[in-house]
């Protein structure tokens, strides 16, 4: 079977107009100034907590391929996100605490796409005397 025509084009073809799925809409509060975007995929083993307290220097959106993520960002309660679910945060300022990995017996594997300002690290740890001083902005936790 071809994939031509008689004039040696290829046909073109409608599916586009049925393939977009839009997964989530957000509207970041703010984009650094000169921000670049940065897409990275992160996989943790089961069990995995997952990366310590931190914060990124812009909005971050992410989309679980396999297993399942358990999300807390400052603000809001944690959340379980599982495969084919989307997530974003909006980085600045808001303490990301949780992005582990919520089962026991699977991987987790996501990918996550930033904007991050230029000269800054994509993601900067948070230390346990700032955890302290704004614990009162944590969401009591599920557990």
């Amino acid at each position: 079977m071809s994939r031509t025509d008689a004039a040696g084009s290829r046909p073109r073809s409608n599916a586009w107009q049925s393939a977009l799925t839009v997964l989530q809409e957000a509207r970041p509060p703010f984009v650094p100034e000169g921000a670049h975007a940065m897409t990275v995929i992160i996989e943790y083993p089961p069990g995995d907590p997952g990366t310590p307290p931190h914060r990124h220097p812009g909005p971050a959106f992410g989309l679980v391929l396999e297993g399942e993520m358990l999300l807390e960002l400052e603000g809001a309660p944690e959340r379980v996100v599982r495969a084919g679910e989307a997530f974003w945060e909006p980085g600045g300022d808001v303490i990301h605490y949780q992005d582990g990995n919520n089962r026991d017996d699977v991987p987790v594997r996501f990918t996550v796409t930033m904007l991050c300002a230029p000269g800054e690290p994509m993601l900067t740890l948070v230390d346990e005397d700032e955890l302290a001083r704004r614990r009162d902005r944590r969401t009591p936790r599920n557990s």
